[in-house]
Parts: C-alpha cells; sequence; structure tokens
C-alpha cells in the first residue's frame, strides 16, 4: 500500500495486511482473488511511490509489475489536494450521514465539502423525521463550491429523492464529469427507516451508477440494484458482476455486514478481478454509519491519489479501528470512533 495512505495508522496496532494474487498474464480477466486480513504491524520501504491519476497502458503495466494496481476511471488531471465533496443527509445524532463523512475524511488528511440533500431527525434509536432539502437548494450547493473549491472526488450517500438524484447527475454533467464519484447507494437506515424514494432507485441504477468510479452498496442495496440474492459469498460476487458488467460502474465493493457469519466478506470487482476482503465480525453495537464511514474513507483516499484497491484496503482498516475505538454512546446502534487517527493509541472517544 502506498505509504501516505499508512500515515494515519503509524504506531498502532493491531494493523489490517492483505495479499494478493493477480493473473499478470491475463489481468484483465475476472478471477476469483482471496484476501485474508491478517493481524499484525505493517513496516513498508521508505519511499513506497503513489498510484496517482490516469496512465499510459504501458506505465500500467510497469506499476502492475512493481506491485501496484491502478484504476481505469477517470482521476483529476491537477494533482489531487484532498477535496471530497459529499452529497448526503444530515443525521443529527453524528453518528452517520454528513456527520460521518466530515469527520472521516477530516481524520484521513482530507478536506471535506458539503452539499445536503436532506435533514433527518435521528438519534442511534432511530430516524423520527426526514426533512428533504429543495432540490434546486442542492444544486446550488454543489455550484457553490464547485465554482470555488472544486474537487478531487464525490462521494454521493443519501440522496432522498428522483429530483435530488437528477440535480446530482445534471450538475456532474454540466460541470464535465469532474472528478471520480464513489456511490453509497444509502436507501435505509440503521434502524429500518427508509431514507430514499422508490422512483429514485431506478435512477440510481440506470443513469448514476455508469458514472460511478466506485460502488458500494450492502447486501439489501446491492439486491435493490440488481435483483439477485445476496444472502452468500457467491451472491456478493455475482450482484458486484452485474454491477459492472451489466450496470456500468468501473468497480464494485459489495459488502458482506448484513451477510450472516462470524467472518464477513467484502467482494471488491475491479478491471483487474475480483478480491475478498476477510474479517472477523466484531460483537458490537457500534454499527451507526459503518457504511458512510467506510465510502467516505474510500473517498478520501482516492482524494489523495489513490488507486481503487488501495483506497479500499486503506479505508477499511480506518473503519476496523474506528469501531474498535468507538465512544460508547447512546442507546441504540452506537457511533464510531472516527477520530482515533487524531488521538493517542488507548485513549477512549467521549
Amino acid at each position: 500500500m502506498p505509504e501516505h495512505l499508512l500515515a494515519p495508522y503509524a504506531g498502532w496496532k493491531p494493523a489490517l495486511r492483505c495479499r494478493a494474487y493477480l493473473d499478470r498474464r491475463r489481468p484483465r480477466r475476472l478471477r476469483f482473488i482471496r484476501l485474508r486480513w491478517r493481524l499484525k504491524p505493517i513496516a513498508l520501504p521508505a519511499g513506497t511511490p503513489a498510484v496517482q491519476g490516469r496512465r499510459p497502458k504501458a506505465v500500467q503495466e510497469g506499476m502492475r509489475a512493481a506491485g501496484f494496481v491502478a484504476i481505469s476511471s477517470a482521476m483529476p488531471q491537477s494533482s489531487p489536494k484532498g477535496r471530497v465533496l459529499i452529497i448526503a443527509g444530515s443525521d443529527s445524532g453524528g453518528g452517520a450521514g454528513i456527520q460521518a463523512d466530515i469527520k472521516t475524511v477530516t481524520a484521513l488528511g482530507g478536506f471535506a465539502m458539503s452539499a445536503i440533500t436532506a435533514v433527518t431527525v435521528q438519534n442511534t434509536l432511530g430516524v423520527s423525521n426526514v426533512h428533504a432539502i429543495p432540490p434546486h437548494i442542492l444544486r446550488e450547493q454543489i455550484d457553490a463550491v464547485m465554482g470555488d473549491l472544486g474537487a478531487d472526488a464525490w462521494k454521493l450517500g443519501m440522496l432522498c429523492s428522483a429530483a435530488h438524484a437528477r440535480e446530482v447527475l445534471n450538475a456532474f454533467d454540466a460541470l464535465g464529469r469532474c472528478a471520480p464519484i464513489v456511490l453509497d447507494p444509502v436507501m435505509i437506515a440503521k434502524g429500518g427507516a427508509a431514507l430514499l424514494e422508490e422512483d429514485a432507485v431506478a435512477l440510481i441504477r440506470d443513469q448514476l451508477t455508469p458514472l460511478a468510479a466506485i460502488i458500494t452498496p450492502n447486501a439489501p442495496e446491492a439486491e435493490a440494484l440488481t435483483g439477485v440474492s445476496v444472502t452468500d459469498l457467491d451472491g456478493q460476487k455475482r450482484a458486484a458482476d452485474i454491477l459492472v458488467a451489466k450496470l456500468g460502474a468501473s468497480a464494485a465493493l459489495v459488502k458482506g455486514g448484513h451477510v450472516q457469519g462470524e467472518i464477513i466478506h467484502d467482494v471488491l470487482l475491479t478491471d483487474a478481478g475480483f478480491a475478498v476482503f476477510e474479517c472477523p465480525r466484531i460483537n458490537t453495537r457500534a454499527t451507526h454509519g459503518t457504511g458512510c464511514t467506510l465510502a467516505s474513507a474510500v473517498a478520501a483516499h482516492i482524494a489523495l491519489g489513490a488507486a481503487i484497491p488501495a483506497a479500499v484496503e486503506a479505508a477499511k482498516a480506518y473503519l476496523t479501528e474506528a469501531i474498535r475505538r468507538a465512544p460508547g454512546l447512546g442507546h441504540g446502534h452506537q457511533p464510531l470512533g472516527h477520530g482515533w487517527p487524531l488521538i493517542p493509541l488507548g485513549t477512549r472517544l467521549g
């Protein structure tokens, strides 16, 4: 993994590391690649280069030979500055949504900006009300940010309705498709409340998914988008294949937190093939905002110049430790310890 991605993790145990086995003779063939998380300290050679931007095919092949996998989706042409435009809903409890997104991007060294789609009334016990922001105000937020600050990645979360999703789509087209999109197709809150109107699902599936550098659905969201059952690892792989090969996403990460079992499998599909991340399920109530946090961590690393496989690996390491170091707040699905890279090891948040 590029050294700059591991800077926030220096000096902490355990760290997560995986080993990938790629078919270098047929790099575009879809293969099943198993990656096993192992709890051990990470030590990387000094001066390990980062993978940034789009490169000629010959250069990408050379980087693969050196152990990197470059992404095929477009990156900003200027040097990445870590700017992430987050388009999502507000969580008054601070555990998910815009609040979790901003904490995550900031903790990982990025610069978070926001365009809010809805204000939710919620805490760890659930969502009691939702107030949608007028779609034209959403568009004005996007235009204000992009007209001044710019972005190295867009992270899409709760889009609320088809009208909101359409404004995002129109803005992205009007701005020249200026940054890679991390699409987290939020549909249902952790407590079960619906966060996306039915008419928006088709628009997300048919028009936003093809624009995504990576889409990060959980099992129920993957089922809604692909129509296949996602109850085991094979279902996750089938859903990921449909999201990429049929629906047009550049990459897909089908998460396994909702799939039964003591071992959680997250399936990543890129143009290099399949990768399966395995980690033991943590027995905890601190699961509020895990999807938002993972997608925002991926977006932060992409905005800082990482390729998608490295961004996912680093994001999963960040999320795992944020769960372990949760502050223990609330009486329901508790929030994570997003700020752990900024504080000494062993210090509880809250």
